[in-house]
């Protein structure tokens, strides 16, 4: 009699306990499809693609300092005209290459004489002396004769070693070129020409006496 009255009873609260259990089964469902469907649309959202769902591969958006920044601008550099030329320095006056008058010893040609005359010396000493003349080349005549050679004081007599290398031209060889010759060939073409006064370039030696001497061409 109980038993029976009882069975409706725990017919119910087992209809209430499932319909519990249904209802948490339902509930963690929903729950784990919201979760899913809300970790798709993120992943979704997160990586742009193509309408086929494939990345690009490119960046959207640039950072801040890409797109934001301004670039300080660099000034320009100042432009400059051509360099005004410099007027060239005035050259120097030329020296006075020629005289027209006897020059004062100061302004003697130093490495040049004119020869007029030989006296000859004792033949121990091995050299003989020329009769010769300083001087300074004078300026070219209009007529289109060669520049003379303008001597200046007195004749002096400066010993011309024996061995000394000699060279000479015209008239002395009949050459315009200078040719070697012996000292005894020069003596006795200036005996034979006395006070010709051609003109030689001289070098000394050790002992002050010439032992050089090369004949200058006057045409």
């Amino acid at each position: 009699m109980h038993a029976h009255r009882l069975r409706p009873v725990v017919v119910a609260l087992a209809a209430v306990a499932l319909a519990a259990v249904l209802t948490g089964c339902q509930g963690d469902d929903s729950a784990a499809g919201s979760a899913g469907s809300s970790g798709a649309g993120a992943t979704a959202g997160s990586a742009p693609g193509t309408a086929d769902g494939k990345g690009t591969g490119k960046g959207e958006g640039t950072g801040t300092a890409g797109a934001g920044a301004t670039a300080t601008p660099t000034p320009a550099a100042k432009v400059t005209g051509p360099a005004k030329p410099t007027a060239p320095a005035k050259p120097a006056a030329p020296a006075a290459d020629c005289v027209d008058e006897a020059p004062d010893p100061d302004h003697v040609d130093p490495d040049e004489i004119a020869v007029y005359r030989v006296e000859e010396l004792d033949g121990s000493t091995g050299k003989v002396n020329l009769v010769i003349q300083h001087g300074a080349w004078g300026c070219a005549g209009k007529d289109g004769d060669g520049a003379p050679f303008v001597v200046t004081g007195e004749d002096s007599r400066w010993a011309l070693d024996q061995a000394a290398y000699v060279t000479a031209t015209n008239p002395v060889t009949g050459s315009s070129e200078n040719q070697r010759i012996g000292v005894q060939e020069l003596i006795d073409w200036i005996k034979a020409h006395p006070d010709s006064g051609l003109v030689f370039k001289y070098e000394t030696g050790d002992d002050g006496s010439i032992d050089r001497l090369e004949q200058v061409y006057t045409p």
